[in-house]
Parts: C-alpha cells; structure tokens; sequence
C-alpha cells in the first residue's frame, strides 16, 4: 500500500456554515447530543444552495456534520498526544482516544437531529439540535444518520 504524499492530499471546501448560540469554545457540550435544547442552523454556501441537494433528506431523523475545527491554530494541530480537560488536563492521552479539536487535520464529526429543512432569502437552511459546535465553522459534508 503506498503512503500518501503532500502530491496527493484532498482538497475540501466548504459546502455550509454554521450558525450557534456559542461565539467562543467555552461553554459548548462536549460532546453532540449532550444538550438536546441547543439549536443551530445549517446555512449552505453556492453552488448546494438549492433544495435539489436536501431532496430525501427530511426522512431521516439525524444527520452526520463532517465539519472543520475552525478555532485551532494549524500550529496546534501537531501533536500526538492531547490533555482532555474531563480528565482534568492532567493526564496525555492519543489524539485518536480523544475528541480534541487539536487534530492533524482540523475535522470534527458530529450527529445532531434534524428538525426541519426551511427556505430563506438566501435558499434552503438546515435547522438542527444537539450540536457541539461555536458558531460560524465550515461543513464540509452532510451524511443521513442511519441507526
């Protein structure tokens, strides 16, 4: 199997934003579904700004968020151990055994439950609760949850 080279990297971009309650990190759940009550809307950048790409979507219950760690400084994303602040930032952990932001390559991936596709001025919105995020970073992907 051939090692992946800088010449083969993904290139990703946006397809979404968004939006939250949580201008800064502190205070966002841990976790997605810890807080059921929170609510956020998926706000779609052109060209998947049109109902074409949601058709089907409104029969699933929960959706999948690929979405970009958009507070962490690429010099942060280097290590290969990390302090969970559940464990009290005492002790090192993996970076693969923790859900830390500082990854190497900045993707999280969250379930949240779909409440609802709306139109706007500025086309389909997604809005969703149960979600871990600040508000304002890139999603990269949508996936239907499937239990």
């Amino acid at each position: 199997m051939n090692e992946l080279s800088p010449g083969n990297a993904l290139s990703i971009r946006p397809i979404a934003h968004i939006r939250t309650d949580f201008p800064e990190k502190f205070g966002v759940p841990r976790q997605s579904g810890r807080v059921p009550e929170l609510i956020g809307r998926i706000v779609f950048e052109h060209p998947w700004r049109d109902a074409a790409a949601l058709r089907g979507l409104d029969g699933f219950s929960h959706i999948w968020l690929i979405f970009g760690f958009s507070e962490v400084p690429e010099e942060q994303t280097q290590s290969l151990t990390v302090r969970p602040p559940r464990l009290g930032g005492n002790r090192r952990v993996g970076v693969f055994a923790s859900r830390s932001p500082f990854r190497p390559n900045r993707l999280g991936l969250s379930s949240v439950r779909l409440c609802g596709i709306s139109n706007g001025n500025g086309g389909p919105y997604l809005t969703v609760a149960g979600a871990d995020l600040v508000d304002g970073p890139p999603i990269y992907d949508i996936k239907p949850y499937l239990p």
